[in-house]
């Protein structure tokens, strides 16, 4: 190891588990804090948005560092309230390690489950500590975070006296006959030579502590520790594991450079600084990157490494750092920075969608009708630093809508929007967003200066329905090199943009559309004069000619909208069962046959997403207070009843007249242009 390692560490958690008081004991334990920051007083570190310290939850990921023996940690403190998962998504592919903080009192809640399970999907090395032991009510929890978790967790110790102010964390000794038999239980269910190595004679603490620092590296084991963030118990072992479990960052210094944009925030005169993981190669003031995915180029005017605590002004970075950076227009969250090869499991991690898309949306409204004009620049900003808001106008009713996850993010916004422009804005009521699924095959075809197509060009597309959760493919069904690539980009970026709004004004889902033909008219002109458009095809003919043909493919195709469920996990005592259940009714829930026990009934199903915060809000009455409710999205249904449509925000290529009226002669449809 080498005194440049870095390892970029993850702190996860449901909301109120502890983890930003878990970063502020850290850092307090690495000496870069007198004392540790409490998040009830608004005096954390990370939490540094006056509405974190108000509300007391985080919103935004933030990035600190403390050293650890030879290695420096940069860690990132990540939003816990499901409203902000879009935040920890972004996160989560620069991520080395992680520690998922578990409340002793509360539990494994919806989100820890959710967490860990992404996590191990994405092979991401994960701790669990399990915090608060000093708060009454405190439970050792391990045959939960089995059964509710995963079996393949062991116990680096055990809390004494939990649920008192005295509460500690003792740890196993290596050879400690108890440990060496939890551990070895766990690490041969996994490893049939492994088995047989024990089986013929047994295995040594030293190599057992080998086989799960190789188990931890993989994702396929979980170590436990105990302790209390406001107390410091369990903090020194905490420390101790992150050095010892939790491997380092790969890429070499010297390879080409290869880093991942995952923040995008303003600084305090309002300048655009990106945060980048680098996976690979070194990035230095005042060289020219190239950067994007349409190969922009720029020289990087500044930046930041983080040390000590915070950022700090540097000539470079190196692999394996986080860098805030400086002076390259027009970056985005996703981007690339350099021309090095990605590294396969970053982009493997940024390029799946880690958890559920947003399920709501809803109209953004001005107080005041002259803050109209200002709104959309100043969402356009916020939708800089988070993408999946879905920033969405409709020109014709003058409205703009973004895309949520839950009711908090509203209030998010709305105060964002008036501490820092100026803007008082509400929301009307939320609605379920939808999506359009492929129902059969569709095929259409135009040639060009044909049937009404005034474009010279010709375009045929074939669309099919692929398995759900697929996502959606661009296939090439003409010979290669028979349509120019200009043209052929043309018509793939098009078809993705159109897939936006299918025949309801949803978003296409999990669908192939394949260029079946093609034709055009290569470059010609007059005799001795010079290049005529008006005779030769341009990228703008597939352009605009893609929408007409691709939407005739999806009407014979067909599709079927589809709103967006939660599966829901619900406990309410046994008595108040009859009175529940006339709700779950009401609000369109399909619940499946109760389990009782210990005078509590527990039943799973399902329900419409634009009723989990009515259901949250309502349940206190009929099961007296005791109700206990788990969401998360579970999939998309086909709607029941009236089937609901969005309105379109640009031409309308379902009406040709109107389509062609407007982007070939610039008439004016319905207001728009």
């Amino acid at each position: 190891m080498h005194s440049h390692d870095h390892l970029n560490l993850g702190v996860l958690a449901h909301v109120d588990a502890g983890k930003t008081s878990l970063t502020e004991r850290l850092l307090h334990a690495a000496g870069l804090l007198d004392e540790p920051g409490s998040v009830d007083a608004g005096t954390t570190r990370t939490d540094s948005l006056d509405l974190e310290r108000r509300r007391g939850i985080t919103i935004k990921a933030a990035v600190v560092s403390f050293p650890l023996g030879d290695r420096t940690v940069n860690l990132v403190d990540t939003p816990g309230h499901p409203d902000f998962i879009a935040e920890v998504e972004r996160v989560l592919a620069v991520l080395d390690g992680a520690v998922l903080v578990v409340s002793a009192v509360e539990g494994v809640q919806p989100q820890t489950r959710v967490l860990l399970r992404t996590l191990r999907r994405l092979g991401i090395p994960t701790l669990l500590f399990v915090n608060k032991i000093d708060r009454r009510g405190a439970r050792e929890l391990l045959g939960e975070l089995r059964a509710r978790l995963d079996p393949a967790v062991v116990a680096l110790g055990v809390p004494d006296g939990a649920g008192t102010p005295g509460a500690r964390f003792l740890p196993y000794a290596p050879d400690e006959p108890a440990h060496t038999e939890a551990l070895a239980e766990v690490l041969t269910a996994r490893d049939d030579a492994l088995l047989g190595a024990y089986l013929d004679g047994g295995l040594s603490p030293a190599r057992l502590r080998g086989e799960l620092r190789r188990a931890v590296a993989s994702a396929r084991v979980h170590p436990v520790l105990y302790g209390s963030a406001l107390t410091g118990a369990g903090i020194a072992e905490l420390r101790a594991a992150l050095a010892e479990l939790l491997p380092v960052a790969r890429g070499g210094a010297e390879a080409p450079l290869s880093a991942s944009v995952f923040k995008i925030e303003r600084g305090p005169g309002g300048e655009r600084r990106a945060y980048a993981r680098l996976h690979a190669g070194t990035l230095a003031v005042r060289e020219r990157v190239p950067y994007g995915a349409d190969g922009r180029n720029a020289v990087l005017t500044g930046l930041d490494v983080f040390a000590d605590g915070g950022p700090v002004p540097a000539r470079e970075a190196r692999a394996g750092q986080i860098a805030l950076v400086h002076g390259l227009p027009g970056l985005r969250i996703g981007d690339r920075i350099g021309a090095g090869p990605a590294d396969d499991a970053a982009c493997a991690t940024a390029s799946a969608t880690a958890f559920a898309p947003p399920s709501l949306s809803s109209v953004v409204v001005p107080e005041e009708r002259r803050d109209a004009l200002a709104l959309w620049p100043a969402l356009s900003e916020l939708a800089e630093q988070d993408p999946l808001i879905g920033l969405r106008r409709d020109p014709a009713r003058e409205e703009i809508s973004v895309s949520l996850y839950g009711e908090v993010q509203k209030e998010v916004i709305a105060t964002t929007l008036l501490e820092e422009y100026g803007l008082r804005a509400g929301f009307r009521a939320s609605r379920p967003l939808c999506v359009e699924r492929v129902r059969g095959e569709g095929s259409a075809v135009e040639v060009g200066e044909r049937d009404g197509n005034p474009f010279l060009a010709t375009i045929g597309l074939r669309v099919r329905p692929r398995p759900p959760g697929t996502g959606t493919v661009f296939r090439l069904g003409i010979e290669l090199g028979s349509l120019p690539p200009a043209f052929l980009k043309a018509i793939e970026e098009t078809v993705g943009t159109v897939l936006g709004e299918g025949l309801r004004g949803w978003p296409v889902v999990d669908c192939e559309v394949t260029l079946v033909r093609s034709g055009y008219w290569p470059r010609q002109s007059h005799s001795h004069a010079v290049f005529d458009k008006s005779m030769s095809s341009t990228a703008g003919d597939f352009r605009l000619l893609t929408p007409l043909v691709l939407m005739t493919a999806l009407r014979a195709a067909g599709t079927v909208v589809e709103e967006p469920v939660h599966h829901f996990r619900l406990e309410v005592p046994a008595e108040a069962y009859g009175a529940v259940l006339p709700l779950l009714g009401r609000l369109g829930a399909v619940p499946g046959a109760p389990r009782a026990a210990d005078g509590t009934y527990t039943v799973e199903g399902e329900i419409p997403a634009a009723h989990v915060h009515e259901l949250g809000r309502l349940l206190p009455g009929p099961s007296r207070g005791e109700g206990v409710l788990e969401t998360e999205f579970a999939a998309y249904r086909p709607v029941r009843g009236p089937v609901p449509e969005r309105s379109r925000t640009d031409a309308d290529p379902l009406r040709r007249e109107e389509y062609l009226l407007r982007v070939v002669r610039g008439v004016p449809v319905d207001g728009r242009r």
